[in-house]
């Protein structure tokens, strides 16, 4: 897709598409996001989380606006595009350390998206605290309505650096639309957890899982016999990982499908496989130091990916992170034990992960579809942006075929 705003700085164009992918379900608006991009200098972190903060200020001063002369539709509008921009103002500002006004920017996504759900009546979006090992995990749930009846239900979860609320506009209104009980959350790693308990990612992702699953099955909207995963971007390879352990999942969907995330890790550096991940975990590598700080010198892409991971995975080196991501992979036949019918979606374009959603597909051996989204359909992205309405149809389709329900169930 041509970059409309930002032509040399692919990067900040990727985070205007991922905006502008939710005004698909009231995320967004167009207007608003063309003139916060035209104000941007690109290439400029400073002047992206400023005009993003101001865009998100306004909107959320007119929706408290709204509110106090009980315009609630409004106000419940307004707090949900605010939401989403105080999100986008505070994305490139992790990193060891992190800017501080990260914190202030992730704080008020969250308080404006809540001041939103509460003015829902449809569908019901209750805010939840999952037990998770002697602790909780924040999450939100989707009722179709306040009758209690059991429905197919979706878990969702985000992946590097997606929020719990942005799900609101990747999938989760889809799904109550279509009759499903849906629970989204926040692992370790993911925003909720870091900002404010010091949880980072872990690979064993099916001890955070089995912990929500305990949990959704307490829930009378939750028909135990129908419960799917579906794991967004680095969540990909979590889910899947997950399902390979957690039998209780009667599908799963990987958008897009990942296999091994120290390929990337591994992919810059000379000589082999086992070459490459003994310099990363080694005590000392000085030359491997120097060569990923030389590349984070020239790959925007780079600095912010390893700055941002270094944040959600807890360590304090680039090499660290990097070799922190050897840990997650499905390789060694992890990838075999899944059992549950699975969707993995692929992204002709995928800046990020090409190739990566074939080589889990070709490993599975349980009931697969693999699902390829096209630039021609403008869904070309690394997770689709842009494309939501359709990218959604597809997925809560095949949901809807695996799990034998239809919206004539709702």
């Amino acid at each position: 897709m041509k970059q409309l705003l930002f032509p040399n700085n692919i990067q900040f164009w990727y985070e205007t598409l991922r905006s502008m992918s939710h005004i698909a379900y009231g995320g967004a608006d167009f207007g608003e996001v063309v003139a916060t991009g035209e104000r941007i200098t690109e290439g400029d972190y400073d002047s992206w989380y400023t005009e993003w903060l101001a865009t998100a200020d306004r909107v959320s001063a007119e929706a408290a606006k709204a509110l106090k002369a009980g315009h609630r539709v409004s106000a419940r509008d307004g707090f949900l595009r605010a939401s989403n921009y105080y999100r986008s103002a505070e994305f490139f500002l992790h990193g060891h350390p992190c800017d501080p006004r990260h914190d202030h920017a992730y704080d008020r996504s969250v308080a404006c998206f809540r001041a939103a759900a509460a003015l829902f009546t449809t569908p019901v979006i209750e805010p939840v605290e999952i037990p998770y090992e002697g602790t909780t995990l924040p999450g939100y749930l989707y009722r179709v309505d306040d009758s209690g009846t059991p429905r197919p239900t979706l878990i969702m979860h985000n992946g590097f650096d997606g929020t719990a609320e942005e799900l609101h506009f990747f999938g989760a209104m889809a799904g109550v639309e279509r009759g499903y009980t849906v629970l989204v959350f926040d692992g370790p790693g993911m925003p909720g957890p870091r900002h404010h308990q010091d949880m980072v990612f872990r690979p064993d992702w099916e001890n955070v899982i089995t912990p929500v699953v305990d949990f959704a099955e307490t829930l009378p909207d939750v028909d135990s016999s129908r419960i799917a995963l579906l794991g967004i971007s680095m969540g990909g390879i979590l889910a899947p990982r997950a399902a390979a352990f957690e039998h209780r999942l009667a599908a799963l969907v990987a958008v897009d499908g990942l296999y091994d995330l120290g390929e990337t890790s591994v992919r810059n550096i000379p000589g082999t496989r086992e070459e490459a991940e003994r310099l990363l975990r080694a005590e000392a590598a000085p030359e491997l130091d120097a060569a990923l700080e030389q590349i984070m010198g020239k790959d925007p892409i780079a600095r912010w990916a390893i700055n941002h991971g270094m944040y959600v995975m807890g360590v304090d080196t680039p090499r660290a992170f990097n070799a922190s991501y050897l840990d997650h992979t499905l390789a060694g036949g992890i990838a075999e034990q899944i059992q549950c019918p699975t969707l993995v979606c692929d992204a002709e374009d995928d800046m990020f992960f090409k190739g990566q959603p074939e080589q889990l597909f070709e490993h599975l051996t349980c009931p697969k579809t693999l699902m390829v989204f096209t630039a021609e359909e403008g869904a070309g992205a690394h997770c689709h942006p842009g494309a939501m309405r359709l990218t959604q149809a597809r997925i809560y389709d095949w949901l809807d075929d695996t799990l034998n329900t239809t919206a004539a169930n709702a």
